[in-house]
């Protein structure tokens, strides 16, 4: 259900797949980002940062999921898992995202960064 919202760009079915006290925990930055708003916008925005972005491999332990990917980002090639823990009603609680190489990752934190202006204004305005 997520590889498949994810790989159509459907972000409101993958918002329907986020509980509301998700948290996002990026390759790029150390704090965590508590709360459904704010996981959205981070993952609405990679998308649009992400090129050629397609899940190569998946695994599932019961609660557990791991979707392993490649894209580009600012003609590099990064590769990268998302790592999922789920609820007992299937919700997302837990996001999880790792990437390498580092020349790779750093130009994804820089692109993140750029727009993490526009990101926190979507998840206020979602919060409000």
């Amino acid at each position: 259900m997520f590889r498949e919202a994810i790989e159509r760009q459907d972000m409101d079915a993958v918002d329907d797949l986020l509980a509301d006290d998700v948290v996002f925990l990026s390759p790029v930055a150390f704090t965590p980002y508590p709360g459904k708003a704010i996981t959205s916008a981070i993952l609405r925005t990679v998308v649009e940062v992400f090129e050629d972005f397609r899940y190569v491999r998946q695994l599932r332990d019961g609660d557990q999921e791991a979707y392993v990917f490649t894209a580009t980002v600012d003609g590099l090639e990064i590769t990268g898992c998302d790592f999922l823990t789920l609820d007992e009603d299937g919700k997302i609680v837990e996001f999880m995202v790792m990437t390498r190489p580092l020349k790779a990752s750093q130009a994804l934190a820089a692109a993140m960064t750029e727009r993490f202006p526009q990101i926190e204004a979507a998840a206020r305005a979602a919060s409000s």
